[in-house]
């Protein structure tokens, strides 16, 4: 079915705004222009400038003319404005009571034991062996058995995901992707100039055969993968998929890239692929979603012989991790703190995503009912950039799935973090996304 012209023309303008073609303050043909120039009535031109209005892309002035609007929107949810008064379902930060004051007993422990002059020296760059050996300890409760030689600490898993990129990839790798990934890989893979192939996705993870077919078809260097807890869709790869992954893997001298950060919301899942692929795996995770996203302490665990190049890596972006928030980090992984945490934000998560499905009943949704995240398709006709703008002007923000999307048709869908805001004001803005949702349904 062939789209109306208008939406043609609505689409065109919209794709020019954001990808920096049409700068902020550019001024727009009139409605008689543009009528001309698209062969579309005048009404219809109206019509296009109120859609790309409603959308939040332009500024229509009474007898000045309609302006592209300076644009707060970067390639990641995470890098969006938000109006500080606003109730954020763009970003996750999971919290739970009493974080604050388990931070305030470790610095008091810290502040009493041992050197802590040692505290304020330069570090190993991979991190100081008894941290490691306590990542070590923590990785094999999941599953993986490491020793501290096979792990390094980085500054929170990004900065993870970044040095495995950075040591081991060249501009115009090729890194295969799923068609909806993390947008924070995105972002780095575009800063090193690599080249992401997307790997259609399926009701329950990547389409396997297809990411088969593009390793003959393509040089692929890396595949980057989440199987436990993917974010946005919070699917968990079953042990035989993970099995056919590492295969194919194998097969063809890929390298796996394996984002663990929302593993710890499963306690059931299969193997790592780490412990399936170890010679070929580099596993990245960290403690922020799990404990505090201020800690920005991450780990990687990599094959032997991959161990010095992620440490140069490390020794060219900062250097060492602050041996201060590793400190914290390796004491609250051995008294339990973390596992505590851990529980109790899985009982959490749980209890949001329910009270999402009673807000949201009737709606379609993907994900995982121990996720923080819901992705909600919309109908094929809906205006999920019209829907955010509207949310936002009620002030929930929200993101579509354009920061997620790594092929050029972008789904129609919303993405929603249900983790960073109280059980009361989340149960607001979903009643507030669900009147939105209905009412851009029977536009």
């Amino acid at each position: 079915m062939r789209e109306p012209k208008y939406k043609v023309v609505v689409d065109a303008f919209a794709a020019k705004i954001r990808d920096g073609r049409w700068p902020a303050g550019t001024r727009l043909p009139t409605h008689r222009r543009l009528a001309a120039d698209e062969g579309i009535a005048v009404v219809t031109a109206s019509r296009v400038y109120a859609e790309l209005e409603a959308m939040g892309l332009v500024s229509c002035e009474q007898g000045r003319g309609t302006f592209v609007r300076d644009l707060a929107a970067g390639d990641g949810a995470d890098e969006r404005a938000v109006a500080a008064d606003a109730v954020d379902l763009s970003f996750n930060s999971p919290s739970i009571p009493g974080q604050a004051d388990l931070l305030r007993q470790a610095l008091r422990d810290l502040a009493t034991a041992g050197d802590l002059d040692a505290l304020l020296r330069y570090q190993p760059h991979r991190g100081r062996a008894e941290d490691r050996a306590a990542v070590a300890r923590h990785l094999r409760r999941r599953g993986l058995a490491v020793g501290r030689e096979r792990v390094l600490i980085v500054d929170g898993a990004q900065h993870g995901l970044a040095v495995t990129a950075m040591a081991l990839f060249r501009p115009g790798d090729v890194v295969a992707v799923d068609a909806v990934t993390y947008p924070g890989f995105r972002v780095l893979a575009r800063t090193l100039g690599l080249e992401l192939a997307p790997v259609p996705v399926t009701a329950d993870g990547p389409d396997l055969d297809a990411f088969d077919r593009l390793c003959r078809r393509r040089r692929v260097r890396a595949v980057y993968t989440m199987p436990t807890m993917h974010n946005p869709l919070g699917w968990v790869l079953s042990t035989e998929q993970r099995t056919r992954l590492a295969e194919i893997a194998r097969q063809h001298g890929v390298t796996i890239v394996e984002d663990a950060s929302y593993a710890y919301l499963v306690t059931d899942a299969p193997p790592p692929l780490a412990a399936l692929a170890p010679e070929c795996t580099v596993y990245v995770s960290g403690l922020s979603k799990s404990v505090a996203t201020g800690l920005r302490v991450g780990f990687a665990a990599a094959p032997v012989e991959l161990v010095p190049a992620l440490e140069t890596a490390i020794r060219a972006t900062t250097w060492n991790t602050p041996a201060l928030t590793a400190a914290i980090a390796r004491r609250w992984l051995d008294d339990g703190t973390v596992d505590r945490l851990e529980a109790d934000k899985r009982v959490d998560a749980r209890r949001r995503q329910a009270l999402a499905s009673e807000v949201l009943a009737g709606l379609p949704w993907i994900g995982h009912p121990a996720s923080y995240f819901r992705w909600l398709p919309l109908a094929r006709d809906s205006r999920p950039d019209r829907i955010v703008a509207a949310l936002a002007r009620r002030r929930v923000a929200v993101s579509t799935a354009e920061p997620f999307a790594t092929t050029p048709a972008v789904p129609q869908a919303l993405r929603l973090a249900l983790g960073s805001v109280g059980p009361a004001e989340l149960r607001g803005a979903l009643e507030a996304v669900r009147e939105e949702a209905d009412r851009d349904a029977h536009r």
